[in-house]
């Protein structure tokens, strides 16, 4: 594996209103690997879309230091592309003129960039509905579309907040498989947030465990599965599936029964 794009060091965030201070982050610290696909699991409610926002750059840490490693050894910021839980196509507009809005916008729109767009689009089974709108397309496609939309403006590491969890469970063990391989095609680091421990195994090099909030690092696990393919099938068919599941399932389950 090579070096890390991305390290947290004691990462600490609170929201504040009127009626006082909510700790949401407590001493977060862990590293990504360039290429690396990791996965963060935890209670819910303890933060982990608040620490995908602060590695984005949409907040602000109050405590703690962020260091990004650019992999083209330039000093400004990585590029981050950031997929949300809803594909929030533009309805509007055609699957194309979607897959090319961050172009449009930064104004990138050159015939290279053009025609990687299609590349993806062909790649990724879409090219022949690139003219139609979204509500033409299947939940799935709407998904692999927000993804190419994503890919197109070349992102060193890509972060996905829940991108399946509107899905049913078929197109979700389906698209998550297709969005994981594409991922690994193009050999881009990514941070997955999720709630699906399956999922996490499934997708997965390595998973972080956050505690209860304030979050805090709970573990780190090395997924290494051994299966045929990279389809979900495969994954969860491994014989080493179901150790994983059960160390997650009990740390997670440690903080909820403290709870009651």
């Amino acid at each position: 594996m090579n070096k890390p794009i991305l390290q947290l060091r004691n990462i600490a965030y609170s929201y504040h209103s009127l009626s006082g201070e909510i700790p949401a982050l407590s001493d977060i610290s862990f590293d990504v690997k360039e290429g690396e696909f990791l996965a963060v699991v935890g209670p819910s409610g303890c933060g982990k879309t608040t620490l995908l926002s602060i590695i984005a750059r949409l907040l602000m840490p109050e405590k703690g230091t962020i260091v990004f490693n650019n992999p083209s050894g330039a000093l400004e910021y990585p590029k981050t592309g950031y997929m949300l839980q809803h594909d929030h196509l533009l309805e509007w507009r055609t699957v194309f003129r979607n897959v090319t809005l961050g172009l449009e916008i930064t104004h990138q729109e050159t015939p290279e960039k053009i025609a990687y767009a299609e590349k993806l689009l062909a790649d990724y089974g879409l090219y022949r509905f690139k003219d139609k709108h979204p509500c033409e397309l299947s939940g799935g496609m709407r998904q692999r579309a927000a993804l190419i939309r994503t890919l197109v403006m070349e992102p060193d590491i890509l972060l996905l907040d829940e991108p399946f969890s509107a899905l049913d469970y078929q197109t979700r063990l389906s698209v998550s498989g297709d969005i994981g391989r594409i991922i690994r095609d193009t050999k881009k680091t990514a941070v997955l947030i999720t709630h699906d421990l399956s999922e996490a195994i499934s997708l997965s090099d390595r998973i972080i465990i956050l505690s209860k909030r304030p979050a805090f690092v709970k573990k780190e696990v090395a997924i290494a599965l051994s299966r045929a393919d990279d389809t979900p099938l495969s994954s969860r068919s491994a014989p080493e599936f179901q150790e994983y599941f059960n160390l997650l399932w009990k740390e997670l389950s440690h903080d909820v029964s403290n709870e009651k």
